[in-house]
């Protein structure tokens, strides 16, 4: 399901003039209040994210990852610190997909919510699941359809939802290996044809050096930034390129380290 950003109370959000980033974080902490006990999620993160540029998160499990997302978004409000950034559509890590819907009524959910009626919503919505290599499973409900065509349905959702930025929360962490694999040569190709500001939060450091203009490496909880990653390699990437190989040691050796 695509959750659409909303501004939060102590980070503005706004959407930038032309050549403004389209993503700012400065220095936000964020600390959950509970009764057991104090959970520090992030320290003092800041990180931005230029028009069209691919940034991927990555950092062990619990550093806050999912919460810097929802920041961005403005689900959550910082404890300290600002987060700026232009409209943002949030990409879960489960597909939410409406079970009784079909495909495509399912990618045109995110149209309906706009306003658009729903004959006009999947008059919109059809060409777009050809050109996801879905247009034979539009009448299809979710129990019928592979775990990658319902993460294509589930991003498409997003796509459609028309905001500049994508929050993607791990989109290919419930997939097979293979599938895997698959599924992100079709991203990196979706998001040539159509440029998004992405901010992509992923456990798979191959994934994240395959994909991103710039890794962002996360220490353990609370979240702080240990490094940040230029991936200057050209696209298409391939697994084996030595500048990949190479990266991808750098970063795991980053995270080992932090």
């Amino acid at each position: 399901m695509a959750i659409e950003a909303r501004p939060s109370q102590s980070g503005e959000l706004h959407e930038p003039d032309a050549g403004d980033l389209a993503i700012r974080v400065e220095c936000v902490s964020r600390t959950f209040r509970q009764r057991r006990g104090d959970i520090p999620a992030l320290a003092e993160v800041s990180l931005s994210a230029a028009p069209g540029e691919i940034v991927a998160v990555v950092g062990p499990s619990g550093c806050g990852k999912t919460t810097l997302l929802e920041l961005i978004c403005g689900l959550q409000r910082p404890d300290s610190g600002r987060v700026r950034s232009a409209p943002a559509a949030l990409m879960p890590q489960r597909d939410l997909l409406l079970p009784w819907a079909s495909a495509l009524d399912n990618a045109a959910l995110a149209l309906r919510a706009r306003g658009v009626a729903r004959d006009r919503a999947r008059e919109q919505a059809r060409p777009w699941l050809q050109r996801f290599g879905l247009a034979a499973f539009e009448r299809a409900r979710p129990a019928e359809l592979s775990g990658g065509m319902r993460q294509r349905i589930s991003f498409l959702r997003s796509l459609l939802a028309g905001k500049p930025v994508l929050a993607l929360d791990e989109p290919f962490a419930s997939l097979d290996a293979i599938t895997r694999a698959e599924m992100q040569g079709w991203l990196a190709r979706v998001l040539d044809a159509e440029p998004r500001t992405v901010v992509l939060v992923t456990h798979d450091v191959e994934e994240a050096v395959l994909l991103a203009d710039r890794v962002v490496v996360l220490t353990a909880r609370p979240g702080r930034v240990a490094a940040e990653l230029p991936v200057a390699a050209s696209r298409p990437r391939r697994r084996s390129e030595p500048e990949i190989v190479a990266l991808r040691e750098r970063v795991l050796e980053t995270l080992g380290a932090a």
